[in-house]
């Protein structure tokens, strides 16, 4: 692929985020790494290979300024941007709907949809003006895009929303030249999914061990994606653990 191209990755800190910003860099992009923390950027900016172009934004996705600032510093530094895994994203607690608080519903929505939809929006300024105009977009949706769990209605509800801006951005995003796809991934061995080693409540009540993925499979993916010509589109992508209770009845 084109050395030249660049790559904005929220969340890029840990886990998900962290494992694709890495196969990123080592397939050739030049990677901008996003997220709160300046020292878990710092870390993975150390595991990418020595010759690749790194940059780390410190930023807060439910903030306007900061995602304009991670865009404009992004540019600044490397003349364009070509891909954005929007990918940045948090859980919600398993507490019954009755008992979900405001102030965790708006924290989760914030994080989760208005995030996204805010550094999509500045992907989607930057992609229409840029020469060669065009670019990517690669939402991290969920499996929860398309099934819930039990006591997950805040979460799912985001996932749910992640998949309508998709394909209203892929839409819109046709006459600028910008792909805009989702990838929705069940069980990635991550930080966030650590708690499926000593078992998860499942549909029927019982709770019971899930397996999961390497997160690497899932960063391999993004990297299939992100490679595609414009003229070509992954609409929605599910990497999975092949046994994972999700299709069918478990």
């Amino acid at each position: 692929m084109n050395p030249m191209k660049t790559a904005i990755v929220t969340g890029a800190g840990s886990g998900i985020g962290r494992a694709s910003a890495v196969a990123l860099a080592r397939d050739g992009w030049s990677v901008v790494l996003a997220g709160r923390r300046a020292e878990t950027l710092a870390a993975t900016a150390a595991l990418v290979p020595p010759e690749a172009s790194v940059l780390c934004v410190p930023a807060d996705v439910t903030d306007e300024d900061s995602v304009r600032t991670l865009f404009e510093k992004t540019v600044d530094h490397f003349g364009r941007v070509d891909l954005l895994f929007n990918n940045v994203g948090v859980g919600s607690p398993p507490v019954p709907l009755e008992e979900f608080s405001l102030e965790k519903w708006r924290k989760i929505v914030d994080v989760n949809l208005t995030g996204a939809f805010l550094c999509l929006r500045e992907a989607f300024r930057v992609m229409k003006s840029q020469t060669p105009r065009g670019g990517r977009i690669i939402n991290n949706g969920s499996i929860s895009a398309h099934v819930p769990r039990l006591r997950s209605g805040p979460y799912t509800a985001t996932k749910h929303a992640i998949s309508g801006l998709t394909k209203s951005a892929a839409l819109d995003g046709r006459e600028f030249d910008i792909a805009c796809g989702q990838i929705d991934i069940g069980n990635a061995a991550t930080d966030m999914t650590a708690k499926m080693n000593e078992g998860v409540l499942q549909a029927d009540g019982r709770i019971a061990v899930e397996p999961t993925i390497d997160v690497d499979c899932v960063a391999r993916a993004v990297v299939y994606m992100a490679g595609l010509p414009l003229e070509a589109n992954v609409l929605f992508m599910t990497v999975m653990a092949t046994k994972m209770p999700y299709v069918g009845r478990g």
